[in-house]
This record gives structure tokens, C-alpha cells and sequence, in this order.
């Protein structure tokens, strides 16, 4: 495979979203729209990405610094040509001759693999990987995407001679009526021998209406040194469609989300409703997943064979395994949940949660950083933090771990087969032993002991030999 370097141009200012934010930074399918290129592009597997950024100083840097790319600055702004300038002192025209010295391999062989410059925009978020791959496979030299447009209002026009080979690409704005009329229109990615692309900016002339250096001049010199121009369509239109306003965000947004529904519904998922679903990040799922309207998925979810996810929840970073029932209004963020369990509605899974087979958590209980056994419950309105639970444990409503003395969060340990009456509170670092029934309205300041009754009166006090009552035939 020929060498790949990639320029990704993210410099906009983006006025007409009316945002202090760089244009590059709003999100879309929750992340920044330079990621969703960003990812696209590391998935060529390139030698170097580059990306040319201006408006909001660092800002994309800053943000997109877990990229091992390097980002130059474009300031002043003249044009999409000019970005490209000032990404190729950092690109490599050549890049095996290296690797060929290593291996013994003379440097006549290694000159003769040159590297291919790719140029991806930081506004044009949903380019997908097989598009780019099929420009890569279109043959040597320059390489164009175009688009075939019912209307193409706001485009260069691919200018064909009578042959239907290009020769140049003209800006809508020094377009003649005729060119007007034109419907193949250039995308702006590009594909194009490295060094060629070097020699070709370096003559750009910034002689057209705008007063700016236009990338797409390069396509005439190509033809001018017969240097083979090919053009690639994309499978989908959307897949060019670049950002300028809120608006346009908004219909992307919307039109992504349906393609993720498709997707899903192709793989078995019933979907209440395709047009009130948003995946925003990685989703899997099992088989028969029924998932109900207004529901979002966040960053990586995985969704078990015969899941439910009642409306209006909110799922992030999360595995749900097999069987289980997500009601209405649940938040889960950060957790793992076993099979058969039962979750809200109206419950919240914190970070760090792990809920074993079985287990059910009702309404308005929220659960933070704790591990629950199997067939353990909390159905009402309690708050389980920094805790350990067992099995066949029942919290009653209202109870609250205390896991927080001001400066410090401590732990609780609940052992399997303990009852755990309303309003209780458990001051941690506590321990309450296997067995152990905690009366209503206790204050647990001290370890429990197993098979007891603790309870308060004027001081917390145990009962020896207490019996929990058995449920009457």
C-alpha cells in the first residue's frame, strides 16, 4: 500500500453558527465534528495526519490531543490552497527510503514508492472509511470525490471535455451560466501523489473574485502535465455534506441518526419509534432488543439478547446482559448489569456500578460505585454508595449509605441475607453482618453483627435472639 499522509483542513471560523466555539468543535452523534474525521482518517492506518487549524487559537489542539497528529496553524486565512501550504513541510514525499536502508534495499528501490497526500475538511464529519478506501484503490495521480447533485447550488462544477475526462474544477462564484448548469460538483477531497501536490501549490495564483488561493486550481495543472485525473462518488450523498450553521448541524444530526436506526433495525432491534432514537457513540446489541421512543445511547453500549429499554432513558458507557428491563427515565452511566435484573424507573446507576443477575433497583434509588449481588433489591428511593452487597439482600426505602464524612468516602459492607428496614442510615466505613435485620428508622454507626436484630432507641442497641417474623401462609 502506498504511503498515506492526510491534511485535515480546520481552520473556519464558522460565523454563521454564531458560537464563540470553533466550528470544528460542535458536536454531532456526541463528538466534535474534527473527531469524526479525525477517527475516519486514523482508520486509513496514515503515516502522518496533519491538521490546519486557525479560529479559537488552540482550542482543536487542546481537544483533540489524544490524536498522535500534528496541528499547524493557518493565520492569515486565503484559502483552502493556502491551508494545504501549510501542512506540506510537515508531510513526507518519500518515506521507505529509511526503512529500505535498514533492510539492505537500495535507495533507487525505495525512491520508487512514493507517499499519497489526502485532504479531509474538519466540518464534513460523516466521510466514511470506505469511501476513502475506494479513492485510495482509484488508480495513480490525482484523485477527485464528486457528487451528482439535483441541485447544486454553492458548488465547484466538474468541468469534462467531450471525452468525459476532467479538466478543471470552477468555483460557483467565476462559474459562467453554463458551468451553472453542471451538477457534478467537487466535494473538495482529494487524493494526490505528494510531490506532485508539492510542485502544483506552489504555483496557486490568487487571481479569482475572492482574492484567495483555491486547492482546486490544481486540477488544470494536473491535466496540463497529462497526469491522470480520476473522480470517486461516495455511496451516500450525506456523506459530504459539511457544516456552516446551526441548522445544517441540526438536519445532519437527524439524518445520522436515522442512518444508526437503519442500521439496527436491519440487525433485528425493534425500534418504537426510528425517528426518536439517538446513538451517540459505539452501540451493540443482542437479539430481540426492544427499545422504546426518546432513548440515548452514549459513547459504548452493549445491550444483551432479549434487553428492554423503556422510553426516555439515558445509557452511556454501559453492558446490559440478557433478559434485563431498563423502565422508563433510568439514567445508567459507567456500569455493568447482569442478566434478569430490573431496573427504576426513575433509577440512576452512577459510574462504577456493578449489578449482578437479578438484582432490582426501583424507583428514585441511585447507586454509585458499588458492587450488588445476585437477587439482592433497593426498590424505593434509597442512595447505595461506595457499598458492597451481597445476595438476597433487601434495602428498604429510604435508606442511605453515608459514605462521605466531609474530607473522605468510606465503605459499606452488606453481607448476603440481610434486611434492611426504611429510613435507615449507615454511617461507613460500616459492616453489617450475614443475616442481619436493621430495624426501621436505624442509625448504623457501628458493624452490625450477623443474624441480629440491631434497632435505636435512646443508643443503638442489639437484641439477642431475636427471630425475623416468617411471611404467613
Amino acid at each position: 500500500m502506498t504511503p498515506l499522509n492526510i491534511v485535515i483542513l480546520a481552520a473556519g471560523k464558522g460565523t454563521r453558527m454564531y458560537s464563540d466555539k470553533p466550528k470544528v468543535l460542535h458536536a454531532l452523534a456526541g463528538k466534535p465534528l474534527v473527531q469524526h474525521v479525525l477517527d475516519c482518517a486514523s482508520a486509513l492506518q496514515p503515516q502522518q495526519i496533519c491538521v490546519v487549524y486557525g479560529h479559537g487559537g488552540e482550542a482543536v489542539p487542546q481537544a483533540m490531543q489524544q490524536y498522535a497528529a500534528r496541528f499547524v496553524i493557518q493565520e492569515p486565512q486565503l484559502g483552502t490552497g493556502h491551508a494545504v501550504q501549510q501542512a506540506m513541510p510537515h508531510l513526507g514525499d518519500d518515506v521507505t527510503s529509511d526503512l529500505a536502508a535498514v533492510s539492505g534495499q537500495s535507495s533507487r528501490m525505495a525512491s520508487s514508492s512514493i507517499s499519497n497526500t489526502m485532504v479531509l475538511y474538519g466540518d464534513v464529519p460523516l466521510i466514511q472509511h470506505s469511501t476513502l478506501h475506494q479513492m485510495q484503490q482509484a488508480g495513480d495521480g490525482l484523485v477527485l470525490l464528486t457528487v451528482s447533485l439535483p441541485n447544486p447550488t454553492g458548488y465547484g462544477r466538474i468541468v469534462r471535455d467531450a471525452q468525459g475526462d476532467v479538466q478543471s474544477i470552477v468555483e460557483e462564484k467565476d462559474a459562467t451560466p453554463e458551468q451553472r448548469e453542471i451538477n457534478e460538483v467537487n466535494t473538495g477531497i482529494l487524493l494526490a501523489p505528494t510531490k506532485l501536490l508539492r510542485g502544483w501549490l506552489a504555483k496557486l495564483q490568487n487571481n479569482n473574485s475572492q482574492r484567495e488561493y483555491y486547492l482546486t486550481d490544481i486540477v488544470s495543472m494536473a491535466v496540463q502535465q497529462d497526469v491522470a485525473v480520476h473522480t470517486v462518488q461516495p455511496a451516500h450523498e450525506w456523506e459530504i455534506h459539511g457544516i456552516n450553521s446551526k441548522s445544517q448541524l441540526m438536519v445532519l444530526e437527524r439524518t445520522w441518526q436515522l442512518v444508526e436506526a437503519s442500521r439496527l433495525l436491519v440487525q433485528g432491534v425493534t425500534l418504537a419509534d426510528a425517528s426518536r432514537i439517538d446513538v451517540r457513540g459505539k452501540m451493540n446489541c443482542g437479539r430481540d432488543v426492544e427499545i422504546d421512543v426518546g432513548c440515548i445511547f452514549e459513547g459504548n453500549v452493549t445491550l444483551g439478547d432479549n434487553v428492554r429499554v423503556g422510553a426516555y432513558s439515558v445509557i452511556k458507557n454501559s453492558t446490559i446482559a440478557a433478559g434485563t428491563n431498563i423502565a422508563p427515565y433510568s439514567h445508567i452511566d459507567g456500569s455493568e448489569v447482569g442478566a434478569d435484573c430490573h431496573i427504576g424507573p426513575y433509577a440512576r446507576l452512577r459510574p462504577g456500578t456493578r449489578l449482578h443477575d437479578g438484582v432490582h433497583i426501583g424507583n428514585f434509588v441511585e447507586v454509585k460505585n458499588s458492587e450488588i449481588a445476585a437477587n439482592s433489591k433497593a426498590n424505593h428511593l434509597s442512595y447505595i454508595g461506595d457499598s458492597t452487597v451481597g445476595s438476597r439482600v433487601n434495602i428498604g426505602a429510604g435508606t442511605i449509605t453515608c459514605n462521605y464524612d466531609g474530607a473522605n468516602k468510606h465503605r459499606t459492607i452488606i453481607e448476603d441475607d440481610v434486611f434492611i428496614g426504611s429510613d435507615t442510615q449507615l454511617v461507613a466505613p460500616v459492616t453489617v453482618g450475614r443475616g442481619a435485620t436493621i430495624a426501621a428508622g436505624t442509625t448504623v454507626w457501628k458493624n452490625a453483627p450477623a443474624g441480629e436484630l440491631t434497632m435505636n432507641d435512646k443508643t443503638q442497641s442489639i437484641k439477642p435472639g431475636w427471630k425475623r417474623p416468617a411471611k404467613k401462609k
